[in-house]
């Protein structure tokens, strides 16, 4: 009876006519089907585009996290290759002051991270986990160093607080603004003929009349002419160390006098034999000249 044959009647309001229409009854059931299976495949298409849409919301927000993580990690890693670096700086100048002190054998040998660039090492990795584990790692090396060179300066400070008066004797700053154009050891000749010589000190090549200082505290042995060497001053400074400066235009102290650390003792010049002006700098201990970058601090 269901696929049976139907007449369906269908009257408009207002109007005394009507409209038949025949069908048979598995059309109907058809047309109902149809019906119904584009109102599943909206509703399953809706729910689609609303896990699509949820979906896209999400990969944006973690390409916005990842992005930001970036840029954090190679901040950090920015951050400490500047520690690095700090942390480098100071042991230098802790070994310096140690080889001055004559400490440099009670140093026991620090560990912790490489001097290698940390950014160069870590940040180009495509694995965030790694990167943040490697940067732990890093971290936790940075402060076992940081721990051993808290002990080695507390036993450096302790050794410049038995040793006042003999750090004040020391040459440790520069003697005059400038740059080093020939620096302590075997080089050629200056003038020419392709001869090697040992250079006793190191050359500061500034403008005439740039001031000079003295280096340490002392007592002046020579102000005057020295051959070569032009107008020369010599410092004791006791211990055995004896600063020398050379080519001077003129100078300002005499001998006997006793000078200050960063008293102006004179100007650079290029009395004597020179090819420029500059000043000619030396440090001798016993009498034997050592490098003066041994003593220069900054």
């Amino acid at each position: 009876m269901l696929f049976g044959k139907y007449h369906i009647v269908i009257f408009k309001e207002g109007s005394s006519g009507s409209r038949n229409v025949r069908m048979r009854g598995w059309f109907g059931v058809f047309v109902v089907l149809v019906v119904a299976a584009v109102a599943a495949c909206n509703v399953w298409l809706w729910r689609e585009w609303l896990q699509n849409r949820h979906l896209r919301s999400e990969l944006a927000e973690s390409s916005r996290l990842l992005e930001e993580q970036r840029r954090q990690l190679s901040g950090i890693s920015g951050r400490i290759d500047e520690i690095s670096d700090d942390l480098e700086r100071v042991r230098n100048f802790d070994a310096k002051l140690r080889i001055m002190m004559n400490m440099e054998k009670d140093a026991p040998e620090t560990g912790g991270p490489a001097s290698s660039s940390f950014a160069r090492a870590y940040v180009p990795m495509h694995r965030q986990e790694l990167a943040v584990r490697k940067i732990q790692e890093f971290l936790s090396s940075l402060q076992e160093s940081a721990r051993l060179e808290e002990v080695l300066q507390q036993d450096l400070l302790r050794a410049l607080r038995e040793h006042k008066d003999t750090l004040a004797s020391l040459p440790t700053i520069w003697p005059a603004q400038g740059f080093i154009s020939s620096a302590f050891g075997s080089r050629s000749s200056p003038f020419g003929g392709g001869r090697v010589q040992f250079h006793k000190g190191i050359d500061i090549s500034a403008r005439s009349g740039t001031p000079i200082v003295a280096t340490a505290e002392g007592t002046v042995q020579l102000a005057g002419r020295d051959g070569a060497y032009g107008n020369s001053v010599e410092v004791n400074h006791g211990s055995g160390i004896v600063t020398k400066y050379a080519h001077m235009q003129r100078f300002l102290v005499e001998r006997g006098q006793w000078v200050r650390r960063g008293q102006v003792i004179g100007y650079v010049g290029m009395t004597g034999r020179a090819t420029g002006p500059h000043l000619h700098y030396e440090v001798r201990l016993n009498g034997v000249p050592v490098n003066p970058m041994r003593y220069i601090l900054d």
